[in-house]
């Protein structure tokens, strides 16, 4: 039985395999033939990932699971949210988006954030959700070349380091995608696929 991750972020999917580890057999959307864009249009993290999860159940037949993950700064009450891929608009773009962020944040001394991500999970005909927090603080200037997203700016609570300067298997460790995924991993290891 193979499982499919609801996502075309090649970064995210080398995210999820390395935590998963080789035992399961995780399959990209590519994989399974699916190249359109997936439906994202739900007003919280939990509706995304459950519109593209059931997206790629009802047209593709595959078990699946997809994330939706937001940026939620304090400052700006709560923004970008689940805005946080499209947050400058359209096309989106990481630059733009972090551009963005830090010309908002400009004169705040309050720079409490959190990454949340949402799991969705449709196996065996049921749905399951699984999230991760990671707390942390928006830095005034990217430091670090690695990771994705909003991950130069963001250090999380305890670090010196952004998400961005450490490598896959530390930001594992503490991410809010890692956290995420340790469960879902939790409950697939009870099942053989």
């Amino acid at each position: 039985m193979k499982i499919c991750f609801a996502t075309n972020n090649k970064k995210k999917i080398e995210e999820v395999k390395a935590a998963l580890g080789p035992e399961h057999h995780i399959v990209s959307l590519e994989e399974i033939g699916c190249h359109e864009e997936l439906p994202e249009t739900g007003n919280t993290l939990d509706a995304n990932a459950f519109q593209k999860a059931r997206y790629v159940k009802e047209h593709y037949g595959v078990d699946c699971f997809a994330d939706d993950t937001g940026l939620e700064v304090e400052a700006l009450n709560g923004a970008p949210g689940v805005y946080s891929g499209r947050f400058a608009g359209e096309p989106r773009s990481d630059e733009r988006n972090i551009e963005l962020l830090l010309e908002r944040m400009k004169d705040q001394s309050h720079r409490k954030a959190r990454f949340r991500t949402v799991i969705a999970l449709i196996l065996e005909g049921k749905e399951y959700a699984f999230e991760g927090v990671a707390e942390g603080e928006i830095l005034e200037e990217k430091v670090g070349t690695g990771g994705f997203g909003y991950d130069p700016v963001f250090r999380p609570k305890g670090f010196e380091k952004t998400f961005a300067e450490l490598t896959l298997e530390e930001k594992n460790q503490i991410s809010h995608r890692g956290k995420a995924i340790k469960s879902l991993i939790e409950f697939l290891s009870q099942r053989k696929f």
